[in-house]
This record gives C-alpha cells, structure tokens and sequence, in this order.
C-alpha cells in the first residue's frame, strides 16, 4: 500500500505541475504572435499529464480497496495525494519563468525540424539538459508588482479557484465515498467521479476558457498591453494554488455528499 501511495503521490505532482505551466503557454502566444505553433507543441505536454491522469483512478481504488480489506481509514493518505497536488502546483509557479525560456528555444526548433519526436530526442540529450538547467531564472517579485491586476475579472479567478478544487478531489471525493456507503453500492459511489470532473471541466470550458481566450485574442491584435495576460496567468496560477487548498476544505464533505446519494 506504502508503494501505491507513493506512485500516486508522483503522478498527482506531475499532473499539477504540468497543469501550472499550462497557464504560462499564452505568454509565449502573445509574445511570440503565434497561436497555433505553441499549443501544438504543448499538446505534448499535455498528453504525458493525461496520461498520468489515467493510472490516478486505479490507484486510488487500490487504496481504498485495501483500506476495506484491512478495516482502515485512509483519509490521511488521501489528504497527503492532495497536498501533493499543491506542491506540483507550487513547483510550477516557481519553474514558469524557466519553462518559458526553454518553451521558446522550443517552439523555434519545432519550426525548422517540423517533428515533435526529434524534438523530443534532441532534448534529451545531456547537454541539452544541462543549458536547461543553466537557464533556470526565478520569478522576478519587480514584475509581478507592476501588474494591472484590476483589469482581470475578480468572478473568473473564484471561479477558477472552485474548479481547481473540485477537479483536485474529485476521484478522490467519490472513491473515499465507497466505504461510506453499504457494499451494493461502493461501486457506484466510486464511479461519480466522472461525473464531478465532468462538472468541473463543463464550468472551466463555460467560464474560465473563453473569458481567457478573449483576453489572450485582444493582446495579440495589441487591444490590450501584453502585460494584461501576465496579470492573468498569475491570477489564474495563484488562485490554482488556492484551489488545491480549498481542496483540502472540499474532500470529505463531498465524499459525503456523493455517499448520500446512495443511502449511506
């Protein structure tokens, strides 16, 4: 169980953390002035973090399966899956200004080459690895001062810090649920989880995604300063990061909410 705990703990901070730079990709747009390019390439990245996502459900349910078996509770373990969610996102933060660097180089070699799995290769060459690590810079405190926070909408980020939530607990809420709820049920109770994430990803693509995409759009035809969509990467970024805390605050009411569905 110890060893299931730790793989999970891995694949949640990989997921948030790829999560977190996400964010960062519409700085690279905007400063660029390429749209289509930056978001392929990220693609990538986003496919090594739902793939992740994948083997997230059924080491959780192992967990709660031997939990039942040996009669134990396991919140602290699932607390501990959460906190991690938070770290990934915290690392995130820290690494943006790095990731953005290197996300650049990138996307200039993804112009000339025109493969992703060269790319890939050649990235992972030593020395390749190495001038990433030399161009690790830190978040720059000055920068994030002189922002125009006023001009991002303030329902957008409590939205955004709600949706972080609730895609943060979600299988977790609804496999922790299973033994709330009588045996004949466990397995219903544990398979909600598509739908709260299902919940989650209707009210990110109603109104955080397009609300962003107006204001990424706007900077790219020099509507808006570019320094509007920094304002809104570290917005969304940091109310991300409040998201997985609230998560903490939202797991076990929700797994009781999802156990009384099925008569616990």
């Amino acid at each position: 169980m110890e060893t299931i705990l730790l793989e999970l703990l891995v694949l949640t901070f990989v997921i948030h953390l790829i999560d977190t730079l996400s964010y960062s990709v519409r700085l690279n747009s905007v400063k660029s002035g390429q749209f289509a390019l930056p978001f392929s390439l990220f693609n990538l990245f986003v496919l090594v973090s739902r793939t992740a996502n994948t083997f997230q459900a059924p080491l959780i349910g192992g967990i709660i399966g031997a939990s039942i078996s040996r009669g134990i509770d396991p919140i602290d373990d699932l607390r501990k899956v959460i906190f991690a969610a938070t770290i990934g996102t915290l690392f995130g933060i820290l690494l943006i200004p790095t990731f953005l660097k290197v996300f650049e180089i990138a996307v200039k070699r993804l112009e000339t080459t025109g493969s992703v799995p060269f790319l890939v290769v050649e990235a992972l060459q030593v020395n390749n690895i190495k001038r990433m690590v030399k161009s690790a810079t830190r978040p720059s405190k000055t920068m994030l001062l002189r922002l125009r926070y006023r001009e991002i909408p303030k329902r957008l980020l409590i939205i955004n810090a709600l949706v972080t939530g609730i895609y943060t607990i979600g299988v977790l809420a609804a496999n922790y649920s299973a033994l709330l709820v009588t045996e004949q049920h466990r397995l219903a109770a544990a398979g909600s989880s598509g739908l709260i994430n299902g919940l989650a990803t209707i009210l990110l693509t109603l109104f955080i995604d397009p609300k962003s995409a107006i204001i990424t759009d706007q900077a790219l035809r020099g509507n808006r300063p570019y320094g509007d969509v920094k304002a809104l990467v570290v917005l969304l970024i940091t109310t991300k990061l409040l998201g997985t805390l609230l998560g903490q605050v939202l797991f076990l009411p929700a797994a009781k909410l999802i156990a009384s569905f099925y008569g616990s």
